[in-house]
């Protein structure tokens, strides 16, 4: 089972995972081209994906969905709440609704879905396995719930939103409306939210740690990975950052 991202932040979203010779797509938020050329640095085609995942139904992370879809007739999984959003942009596709707490099954691997507190119509995210070890993903949540601690709890690799910097935020250019959209419950998660979920899970079978979905105007990189490598108790290298130019390479679960 192995990973990559080609690329995480606010101008596009997408993941990939691959179990055997079964490959998904966790959202799209780039153009086909981009997509294309961005699969390739990992070695990959669009024809060889088995189906495409949607989180939920903001433009970084949905703009490329349904092209690539018509493009290379890739099935497609969402919740009803983020179809009926887009119901217009999805019809004639290949489109399966999902119950957001009930895990499928894709070729070679399963899928759970969990619901997240996020400014949008039915938004989930994922945990992926191969039957015997974990993928966790979050990223575009307010606040972790209950819920969010107990899926991601034990899972052997998590890509985890580190949005923002909150002082960075605070005194930022954004305007008073959207730091508190950002900030807020159904916002997303800031660099020491983030590191305070990761303490209170079970990590003992953590081989991979991913900052993901960092604001490119109110985050650093190096501010992300000290907050992690702090609750961990590692050093800094051990925690990778997912980049918007270049994603991040292909990760091994072994």
């Amino acid at each position: 089972m192995r990973f990559a991202l080609l690329g995480s932040g606010s101008e596009g979203n997408a993941l990939v995972v691959q179990v055997v010779q079964t490959c998904v797509l966790l959202d799209c938020g780039f153009s086909l081209s981009e997509t294309v050329s961005r699969l390739a640095r990992l070695g990959l085609q669009a024809d060889q994906f088995s189906g495409i995942l949607v989180t939920h139904e903001h433009s970084d992370h949905i703009a490329g969905v349904a092209k690539l879809s018509r493009k290379f007739d890739i099935p497609i999984w969402m919740t009803h709440g983020t179809l009926r959003s887009q119901k217009e942009a999805f019809a004639k596709l290949n489109v399966t609704e999902i119950n957001p707490h009930t895990a499928f099954v894709i070729g070679d691997i399963e899928v759970q879905p969990y619901l997240v507190p996020h400014d949008a119509a039915e938004p989930v995210q994922y945990v992926f396995s191969d039957g015997k070890k974990k993928l966790g993903v979050l990223t575009d949540a307010g606040h972790a719930t209950p819920h969010i601690q107990a899926i991601l709890s034990g899972c052997h690799a998590l890509v985890l939103e580190c949005n923002h910097d909150a002082e960075m935020l605070r005194s930022g250019r954004y305007p008073y409306s959207l730091k508190q959209r950002v900030a807020g419950r159904f916002g997303h998660l800031n660099n020491l939210q983030s590191a305070e979920l990761l303490s209170r899970l079970d990590n003992s079978r953590l081989q991979h740690i991913v900052a993901a979905h960092l604001s490119s105007n109110n985050n650093l990189a190096e501010l992300a990975v000290e907050a992690l490598s702090a609750v961990l108790g590692c050093t800094q290298d051990k925690i990778a950052v997912a980049t918007q130019a270049q994603g991040l390479d292909w990760r091994e679960l072994v």
